[in-house]
């Protein structure tokens, strides 16, 4: 079910070295890379960990930049699971689409209790 796991930080250079390292002894290993944000998994691909500087533009505190990833089965599983968190009160926080050219497709939304979630698809 969980996709990925995402920490905020305030020095993607400096965190990228560190879980480099550190999840070397994991066999994972860079899988997706841009300018705000790295992704690490092994080689099955899921669940994956990846670091971001916060989308807010704020700084990286423990909870901003921490999100839920849950993993969907097919893009219409990413729009049905958006729709159901906003019919049940979830705040959008970005409404279902291609978010990168490799096939990331995702809906983001926080609950009711402020948690920032995403559920995505790959393909």
């Amino acid at each position: 079910m969980i996709g990925y796991t995402s920490l905020g930080t305030n020095n993607l250079k400096k965190s990228a070295d560190f879980y480099d390292r550190l999840l070397w002894e994991l066999n994972a290993q860079r899988v997706m890379e841009f300018d705000d944000f790295i992704v690490w998994a092994t080689d099955n691909g899921t669940p994956a960990f990846s670091i971001h500087v916060p989308f807010d533009g704020l700084k990286a505190t423990v909870g901003n930049g921490v999100m839920l990833a849950l993993s969907a089965e097919n893009r219409v599983q990413v729009d049905a699971i958006y729709e159901k968190a906003i019919s049940l009160g979830a705040q959008d926080e970005g409404k279902p689409g291609q978010r990168a050219d490799n096939g990331f497709y995702a809906a983001y939304f926080r609950d009711p209790d402020g948690n920032k979630l995403n559920v995505h698809h790959m393909g």
